[in-house]
């Protein structure tokens, strides 16, 4: 068998699923959810980019920088571990944005140390996109500030604590060499958060006493394991649903609500706690659990919680960010991350109770993140997000070992913490013995709180 192919029958990304959602519609000229700028002809001051992780996600942060008003920007390298995940978005890309891909065969890497030849490619002013998984973050962050490349890195950035203190590290050696970092927690640079945060700090809505965020909406599970597919790659392909990889569904994908809410506190959290579950008749066969809520607590003493429910029997449904301080409450974030952002009269959380609401964003925050740092990169602003989406993901893994553990967490203990779900990642190969292994029934070890440890 061929162990760089990953099988296309497992469940997709969800977020921003570039090549499942809008690859069926580029041949007819149209890329949904993206308006195609003008093709740059003939212009030397190009800025090259490297996409580094090809699955939906990458896809679509290379159609955000092509979206930027701050262009041109030219595709010229891909690098996967999965050379039909490569393909397919090549493919995609290639129909999309035409003349602005230029990655011949020669030019698309493929293995474990792919991201190298990627990054190879680029020179000063140029960007290396860090889109696969976290648990190669930091030793691609490494490299890629070595070579003196600029780096657009999604979320989340690394799995445990000494990932996160590595790619700090990574991200101190690229501040003394001047290069532009920008981490993809793409709502702090919606413009209408912006605005509410600038209301928050002169006292609108007084004293902060509580943050409340939402994600509760359907996730399917992960199914067993196709006969004959290799374990390793199965557990990249399904990198929600393995901790190794991703960190697991908590860290990836409610690290944006957790940064939100030190954003809103401007202070980080001293303590967590979580408790969480899952249903009793759950075919799931991740590690994950499917519903939680943590709890986090600031120097001051005000609490922030985070509530969380994946499986599909909850008809409730909620996916938002509200904040209540001492004179009113306000709303943060809306559906998918939406710039949904208003003001109330009083604690009451509904549209009749609304004072202001901000217009419409311009740009999508995904779109935002780009036109800032392709900004920052050809006006040579200083720009490196590093350290502050380190801390964030910190405060996740916090509520991700409060929950997990059934203890609680202090920040000491989690960014100190020397707890490592692999500690050989820089020389993973097909060939690596995967991280983890089911049992008899095809079941991924699950945290049991009083059993399991992460710090």
């Amino acid at each position: 068998m061929n162990h760089k192919k990953l099988d296309s029958s497992s469940s997709k990304p969800s977020r921003r699923d570039f090549l499942n959602k809008s690859g069926m519609m580029v041949a007819g000229g149209v890329l949904a959810g993206y308006t195609l700028p003008p093709v740059y002809a003939g212009e030397d001051n190009t800025i090259r980019l490297a996409l580094i992780g090809c699955g939906g996600r990458g896809s679509g942060a290379v159609a955000n920088a092509m979206n930027s008003v701050h262009g041109p920007v030219k595709l010229v390298a891909m690098a996967d571990v999965a050379e039909n995940r490569l393909g397919l978005a090549h493919k995609v890309l290639s129909k999309a944005f035409t003349d602005r891909v230029d990655v011949p065969k020669e030019r698309q890497f493929i293995g474990f140390d792919a991201y190298k030849k990627a990054i190879d490619c680029l020179g000063p002013n140029d960007v290396a996109m860090l889109t696969n998984f976290a648990y190669f973050r930091p030793t691609q962050l490494e490299y890629a500030v070595k070579k003196g490349v600029n780096v657009f890195m999604e979320k989340s950035f690394a799995p445990d604590a000494p990932g996160l203190r590595r790619l700090m590290r990574a991200g101190e050696e690229a501040q003394k060499k001047n290069l532009k970092i920008a981490a993809g927690l793409q709502c702090r640079h919606s413009v209408n958060r912006q605005e509410l945060i600038k209301r928050v700090r002169n006292g609108e809505l007084g004293d902060l006493q509580l943050i409340r965020a939402y994600r509760m909406h359907p996730v399917g599970g992960m199914g067993p394991r196709p006969k004959g597919y290799n374990e390793l790659l199965w557990q990249i392909k399904n990198y929600l649903r393995f901790f190794w990889v991703s960190g697991g569904m908590f860290p990836e994908m409610n690290i944006h609500q957790v940064d939100e809410i030190c954003w809103l506190k401007d202070a980080l959290p001293t303590t967590a706690i979580g408790v969480a579950g899952r249903t009793a008749n759950s075919t799931n066969r991740g590690q994950g659990l499917e519903a939680m809520s943590v709890e986090w607590t600031f120097p001051d003493g005000t609490k922030a919680t985070d509530t969380v429910s994946w499986h599909g029997g909850h008809s409730y449904r909620s996916f938002a960010t509200y904040v209540h301080g001492t004179k009113c409450a306000a709303q943060f974030s809306g559906n998918a991350h939406d710039g949904d952002v208003q003001v109330y009269k009083d604690q009451r959380v509904g549209k009749e109770h609304v004072v202001w609401k901000a217009p419409k964003e311009k740009y999508s925050p995904w779109d935002a993140e780009w036109n800032v740092l392709l900004d920052s990169i050809r006006n040579n602003k200083p720009q490196n997000e590093v350290k502050r989406a380190a801390f964030s993901n910190f405060a996740n893994l916090m509520g991700r070992a409060a929950l997990h553990s059934g203890k609680e967490i202090t920040w000491d203990e989690m960014y100190n913490s020397q707890f490592q779900f692999v500690k050989n990642i820089d020389d993973m190969n097909y060939d690596t013995p995967p991280p983890v292994k089911a049992d008899a029934n095809g079941y991924y070890p699950v945290p049991i709180p009083g059993v399991w440890k992460e710090t």
